[in-house]
């Protein structure tokens, strides 16, 4: 029996995870402007905005679509680098 690998990329990822990946990349004032939720702009929290989130909808997928749109911003720029190269132990020289 092969195990199901899922091709969602939100597969495992919590609405708490990716609110603070959100909040480590624009902080809360670049986040406030890019979607438009007071929870976001007036004294924000991870807790008060989790709160808001599960109880709307729309405002979840907006999250989740910039979530899913930064992931896509750090992808590699330069798919014929390896991602891992043993002679470094895995990291990658900064250019």
């Amino acid at each position: 029996m092969a195990a199901h690998i899922s091709k969602d990329p939100l597969h495992g990822v919590t609405l708490e995870m990716q609110v603070n990946a959100l909040v480590a990349r624009y902080g809360w004032s670049e986040l406030g402007k890019r979607i438009n939720i007071n929870c976001f702009k007036n004294d924000p929290s991870v807790k008060s905005s989790l709160k808001f989130l599960r109880r709307t909808p729309w405002a979840r997928a907006e999250v989740e679509a910039l979530y899913l749109e930064s992931l896509e911003e750090r992808a590699p720029t330069k798919s014929d680098e390896p991602a891992f190269n043993p002679w470094t132990s895995g990291r990658t020289p900064k250019s």
